[in-house]
């Protein structure tokens, strides 16, 4: 791929790629990187301090693949952006954003990079992303942003892919940071993630303020990677409960008006004591406790 057609070289693109305990799904990640048919990636594996020595065991099998070990956990969004630090000092000119639980296709990584420089004034570039274990279905096909909810809603979630071949690129107002190309420009002005989110909704969040600074959020249907997740997604464990509540409430205080947040609260904290009243009628004190704990801690 080149930027133009007077032979300037391909932007530099710097994928991160985050592991915490994930020996096989991030080896599988990196190997996907490795096949990409894009001739400017360079690939940065940051450890989260992994408590099972994962980092080290990664580290030793890729030796080609720079590293970084933060020395503690500093969750998805501190993590991430102590690798976007990295590669905006080294030069990139994109850092991509990749869940290390993700395999790209050879040209995912060229048919981002090609719509952010076809577009003006791009924010993010996502791809669409489907699960790994039933590739004809739609993880994610863009998404939408409810400021009522305060949350990212995917498109076409579960749903069989009505498009493999591509389709058009879509503006959206909810890019999913499983995986996101960003301007290293834009990382500058705007930053990374919240970091005091630690975990979820911190794409929600960016998204937003990105929006808010004048910056598109495209999405790329004909760029596709695959994502480990189960199609049948499970009850939210209490840990993830706690971190999204707490984040819906942190999102809406530091980013919408007076009227956003009053809305926000007349549909947010009566959904939430339902949604703990059903915890505690079926028995299940930990996630009830954890829908207060979240909203204690915001």
């Amino acid at each position: 791929m080149r930027a133009d057609g007077v032979g300037r070289p391909a932007p530099r693109v710097t994928v991160i790629v985050l592991n915490w305990c994930g020996v096989e799904d991030t080896s599988a990640c990196l190997r996907s990187l490795q096949r990409s048919d894009y001739p400017a990636l360079d690939i940065l594996l940051v450890d989260n301090a992994s408590p099972d020595g994962s980092g080290p065991a990664l580290h030793a099998a890729f030796p080609e693949v720079p590293y970084l070990q933060t020395e503690r956990n500093l969750g998805y969004t501190g993590g991430n952006n102590v690798g976007m630090q990295r590669a905006l000092a080294q030069g990139a000119d994109f850092v991509l954003v990749l869940n290390n639980d993700t395999e790209v296709e050879p040209d995912a990584v060229s048919r981002l990079v090609e719509t952010a420089l076809a577009e003006t004034a791009v924010g993010a570039v996502g791809p669409k992303i489907l699960f790994a274990e039933a590739p004809d279905r739609i993880w994610f096909g863009g998404g939408d942003f409810s400021r009522t909810r305060a949350v990212g809603c995917h498109r076409l979630e579960g749903e069989r892919d009505p498009d493999p071949a591509g389709g058009p690129v879509e503006e959206v107002s909810f890019l999913t940071g499983c995986c996101l190309l960003i301007p290293a420009a834009v990382v500058r002005e705007v930053g990374g993630f919240e970091e005091d989110f630690f975990a979820y909704v911190e794409d929600v969040e960016l998204s937003l303020r990105l929006r808010e600074r004048g910056y598109r959020l495209l999405y790329q249907p004909a760029a596709r990677i695959y994502h480990r997740v189960p199609l049948e997604a499970g009850a939210p464990s209490p840990f993830q409960i706690r971190h999204v509540v707490r984040n819906r409430l942190r999102l809406a205080r530091r980013r919408y008006g007076a009227g956003d947040r009053l809305r926000f609260a007349l549909f947010f904290y009566p959904s939430r004591i339902v949604r703990a009243a059903a915890y505690l009628s079926r028995g299940d004190t930990a996630r009830a406790h954890a829908v207060w704990q979240g909203i204690r801690s915001a």
